[in-house]
């Protein structure tokens, strides 16, 4: 098949580089961006003068052909036209003749792929705000509903203190809102216009690039050609967002992953978002909460792929960059999956309150409460400290829990403590008695909770 660019060649492509360099086998999924892009394009043209709006016509009618062929699945995709774009074009000129031969006019597949590109990932970048902000609306939900639970909070995966479940939860609402805020960054930065930025140069014919741009939807034109076509620093945004969206994807799921295990026993999963063992009967595993863990990976893997593709480029445009639009796709349709997965399966989710209460009750975890009650007794910090790690290893010697020893037991330790302390020897004492910005105390998730569903109505 003749190709696009065939004038200046006396042989044609061999197979193989025709199999190794098509792309049409995955941009093939840009097909209505590029019409939209060539439709664009074409009004262009015709309102400077450039096509006739006979030819205008044509063409419009053409691509709307050619749109529903694909959208019946009648459309053939030839591996020998490379692309989405010279598999659209050979096909628009096939069914109007000349006036589809001139759609090329003052633009390059550089620029093209680059517009398609930016079209496509608006969309999703869009797709992927809800999503999240689904999300997010659900874990505060799902905290509010549980506002009374306490559970142990942890570092370093042993038992650090008492905390609402309410304020466990609302700390990946805080991680999602600032993904969205990143998403809605990202968004901003891509949605500038390189069509009629040509192969890097430029045009000779007089283009409207501003009334394209408007024409897409785009804020404005790219201001430079040549950063038009060789900029993909909008596609590494967007892979990083969904490279950091998944790892706070990854950290909720790990935490359900443990939650659900016998020695945790927090959590009962619901059947629905769980799978079982081809031979051990008994089991119930935690697949969904498995893949998301382990997709993060891959979608890294992406971030990183991309990276490395552009850090030796040359201005403008590389083959290379082709490499762009695979990576993108992955991580694209992974963290969407991924997210509807979680959202559907978190309200669903049982919380076992007793348990969570009940491992309150080891790990010595009001140890701290006891250090601020001394420091509030006048005991500079660093004594209290001291004075509270005594007081745990004369329990552990003893084989009993903080709220277990007397009140002569615990003053042999300070003077300064007095029957009050065993107010906030409790869990429910320790987590009422705080009152920083942003603590565990029920007042201040309750604010955590008003001001994300402030947020999220904005």
């Amino acid at each position: 098949m003749k190709k696009p660019w065939g004038g200046r060649f006396k042989e044609g492509t061999a197979k193989t580089l025709e199999e190794f360099s098509q792309s049409i086998s995955f941009d093939r999924r840009l097909w209505q961006e590029d019409i939209e892009g060539s439709r664009a394009h074409a009004k262009m043209l015709c309102k400077q003068g450039i096509i006739t709006e006979e030819e205008l016509k044509q063409i419009l009618k053409g691509l709307a052909e050619i749109e529903r062929e694909i959208k019946e699945g009648k459309f053939q995709f030839k591996e020998e036209l490379e692309d989405i774009h010279m598999n659209i074009e050979r096909a628009l000129i096939e069914k109007t003749g000349s006036a589809g031969a001139k759609i090329h006019t003052a633009r390059s597949r550089n620029d093209q792929v680059a517009t398609d590109l930016r079209l496509y990932l608006r969309k999703r970048v869009n797709e992927l705000i809800e999503l999240t902000e689904k999300l997010e609306k659900t874990l505060v939900n799902v905290a509010e509903k549980n506002i009374d639970t306490i559970m142990p909070g942890y570092t370093h995966l042993q038992k650090a203190q008492p905390v609402l479940l309410a304020h466990h939860l609302l700390a990946y609402a805080w991680m999602l809102e600032r993904d969205r805020e990143r998403l809605k960054e990202a968004l901003k930065r891509l949605n500038l216009c390189p069509l009629g930025a040509g192969a890097l140069a430029g045009s000779s014919l007089p283009i409207d690039r501003h009334y394209t741009a408007k024409e897409l939807g785009f804020e404005e034109p790219i201001p430079n050609s040549m950063d038009a076509v060789s900029d993909r620093d909008f596609v590494l945004d967007v892979l990083y967002c969904g490279a950091m969206l998944m790892m706070h994807l990854s950290r909720l799921a790990e935490e359900i992953i443990l939650w659900a295990t016998d020695e945790f026993r927090f959590i009962e999963l619901p059947d629905k978002f769980s799978t079982g063992s081809s031979m051990m009967p008994q089991k119930k595993n935690p697949d969904p909460a498995e893949l998301i863990r382990g997709k993060t990976g891959r979608v890294y893997g992406n971030l990183l792929s991309m990276l490395t593709t552009m850090k030796g480029l040359p201005l403008t445009y590389n083959r290379d960059m082709q490499e762009d639009k695979e990576p993108v796709f992955d991580t694209i349709d992974t963290v969407i999956m991924s997210l509807r997965v979680i959202t559907e399966m978190l309200p669903e989710i049982k919380f076992n309150k007793e348990r969570m209460k009940e491992a309150c009750g080891s790990g010595y975890i009001t140890a701290t409460d006891i250090a601020e009650y001394l420091v509030k007794k006048g005991v500079p910090f660093r004594n209290a400290h001291e004075i509270t790690g005594k007081i745990v290893l004369y329990c552990i010697e003893k084989g009993k829990n903080l709220n277990e020893l007397s009140i002569k037991e615990l003053r042999k330790f300070s003077s300064k403590i007095e029957k009050d302390l065993y107010a906030i020897l409790t869990p429910e004492g320790s987590i009422d008695s705080k009152s920083s910005y942003g603590s565990t105390s029920k007042k201040s998730v309750k604010e955590q909770i008003r001001m994300l569903r402030k947020r999220l109505k904005e």
